[in-house]
Order: structure tokens, then C-alpha cells, then sequence
């Protein structure tokens, strides 16, 4: 395992049946060698900063029915929202007031947002704080609306590509969603000169140490500019509520190699870590992360937006829960910017 670790993080890059191995047969050992060498290697590059994004969860309507999701289509026990365009602007100026220069602006495949109507959010967000940046994690679209928001000004989108492996993905969706076409939205965000963020749930109903390893394959050879990994949770109205619910320990685990796989990446600390640990997202952060997202949504919708059981920070005002953050970044010695 050490000889693994160390060919990791010095080529960064292994094989798929190398990564197999790593995944298969960590111990705590390898834990702690992987840990060590990921947070060198982010101090080393970001010092002990650690990037602070504003979220904006701007509509729990979604057209898709994933099997996975609390917001799927066909749960008809979730109340639905959808904050209105000066709504979304009025949360992106209060985060510029509280500091934050990125705003990350999510929602399930509302097709309320239109190109004219998303685009037209994100004029009005640039053209009032135009040294920020905007982030968009709003699905699948066509590669002509992906063109029209670039040139209205959206800096970077995220889309979790899910599982690298066709298979896995067929049993997490449903038949009217394909592989392809994540695959193919992920490559022509690249092509449009986005900044592009996929990932993946750890410990995902049907997945296989196998899938896991293609995932970090795939990471190795997309090289996202940002890769959002967390723990799956299952959510009680949806066909995985009785699933097991994936690992603090392995999500960190995975944290620390694809820091070492792609030491510049952005690797946020997710909200979902710290709903299953109490310091979930500090560990997180210790693994080599370097990123963590406060929710700047009203307060009226937090709890509307639950993608899983039991998400944490629904409750507190944007400045708290920045606040918050703050301090438990401190305390483990590193500093939100």
C-alpha cells in the first residue's frame, strides 16, 4: 500500500486496477499516510486557506426523477419553491456585503429557468459585482444554452458526473437519462471554456469498489477544475430509503488521493460530511479539501431544498452560518478567504 501511495503522489496516477487495490485494502495506516501527504501537498500550493463559496439554491422543481434525490420529480411529499430572479440577486448582494466573491447558483431542471431568464440572472449578478464570479450547477442543458450562459457571463459550472460506469449509472436514474448525455454536457462545459466541476457520491446504492476506482479514473483523466465528492445519504421518500448510507472515513479516504491525483484541484468539504459527522466537514478539510460552501438562500427555503435526510445548516441567517464556518476552520488552523 505504501509503495501505491508513494507512486500517487509521486506521478500522479495509477492504474484502474491499482486504484482497485487502494480502495479495497485501506486500513487505517494507509488512512493516515494518505491524509499526511494530501494536506502537504494543498498547504504547499493554497497555504492553510480555505475558499469560502456562496450557495444559492434557487428551486427544488426538477423535471428529472433520480432515484437517489428528495427533490426527484415523482416525490409528491416535497414542497416546492422557486425564488424569483430579484429573489436570487437580493441573496448574491447580501453575500457581497458578508465577503463572498463566488456565487454558486443551484437548482434542480426547473424549466421555469430559461436561458433568457438564468441568463438574465447572472447579467444582473456580473454587472453588479463584476470582480465576483458565478457558478452555475443547474443540470443538463444543451450545448447552446451552455454558449448563451458562458457569454452572459458564468464563469465555472458544476455537474456531478455521478459514476464514471454506464452500468451503475442505469441503476440510479431513470431510463429517460443517459450516460451519454451527462458524459457528453461535462465535455462541452470543457469545450466552452467553463471552469468545470463533476463528482460523485461515496458508498452510492449498487457501487462497487470497481466503480469507485473508474470514478478516480475518470478524475485523473478529465482533471475537473473542481471535484465535488460526498457521502450518499438516502432520503425517505425516495425507492433507496432503506439504503445504507455511505462513510465519513471512506470519503476521506477519497479526498486525500484525488488531492494527490490532481494537487490544484478544488475539493470542496460538503455539506453532506458535515450532516453525517458532527465535524464531518473539518475532517474534510484535514483529508485535503479546500473548500467549503455556506448557504446564503433565504432562510424560509433551506429545509425545501432536501436532497437527503437530516441536511444540516437549515436554520441559521448567512451571516451566522459564515460565522460558523469561520470559526471551525480556525480552530483547526486554517483561515476561510
Amino acid at each position: 500500500m505504501k509503495e501505491l501511495i508513494d507512486k500517487l503522489a509521486a506521478s500522479h496516477s495509477l492504474s484502474l486496477s491499482e486504484y482497485e487495490t487502494l480502495i479495497r485494502d485501506r486500513d487505517d495506516e494507509a488512512a493516515k499516510l494518505l491524509r499526511k501527504l494530501a494536506t502537504q501537498t494543498c498547504r504547499k500550493i493554497f497555504g492553510n486557506s480555505v475558499y469560502v463559496r456562496g450557495l444559492i439554491e434557487i428551486t427544488n422543481i426538477c423535471r428529472n426523477d433520480c432515484l437517489y434525490c428528495g427533490i426527484r420529480r415523482s416525490n409528491t411529499n416535497c414542497e416546492r419553491y422557486r425564488l424569483t430572479p430579484a429573489e436570487i440577486v437580493a441573496c448574491a448582494d447580501e453575500g457581497y456585503e458578508l465577503g463572498f466573491k463566488t456565487f454558486v447558483l443551484q437548482g434542480g431542471e426547473d424549466p421555469f429557468f430559461s436561458d433568457e431568464v438564468l441568463g438574465g440572472v447572472v447579467r444582473e449578478i456580473k454587472s453588479r459585482h463584476p470582480y465576483c464570479a458565478v457558478t452555475l450547477s443547474m443540470g443538463e442543458r444543451s450545448r447552446e444554452s451552455y454558449k448563451f450562459l458562458r457569454a452572459c457571463g458564468a464563469d465555472r459550472y458544476l455537474l456531478r458526473h455521478e459514476t464514471a460506469d454506464r452500468e451503475h449509472y442505469a441503476k440510479l436514474h431513470p431510463e429517460s437519462m443517459s450516460f451519454d448525455n451527462r458524459m457528453r454536457c461535462l465535455r462541452e462545459l470543457r469545450e466552452l471554456g467553463y471552469q468545470v466541476g463533476c463528482g460523485f457520491m461515496v458508498g452510492s446504492p449498487f457501487q462497487t469498489e470497481r466503480n469507485l476506482a473508474q470514478d478516480l479514473k475518470f478524475i485523473e483523466d478529465f482533471k475537473p477544475d473542481m471535484c465535488g465528492i460526498g457521502p450518499f445519504i438516502p432520503h425517505k421518500d425516495t425507492p433507496f430509503r432503506d439504503a445504507t448510507a455511505g462513510t465519513v472515513g471512506l470519503t476521506c479516504y477519497l479526498l486525500s488521493i484525488i488531492r494527490l491525483i490532481y494537487p490544484s484541484v478544488l475539493l470542496p468539504a460538503t455539506t453532506a460530511l458535515g450532516t453525517i459527522h458532527p465535524t464531518g466537514r473539518e475532517l474534510g478539510i484535514m483529508s485535503g479539501a479546500n473548500v467549503v460552501m455556506p448557504n446564503l438562500s433565504p432562510v424560509n427555503v433551506r429545509k425545501k431544498y432536501e436532497l437527503y435526510d437530516n441536511k444540516i445548516c437549515t436554520g441559521e441567517e448567512s451571516a451566522q452560518c459564515r460565522d460558523c464556518l469561520s470559526n471551525r476552520m480556525r480552530k483547526i488552523g486554517y483561515e476561510l478567504v
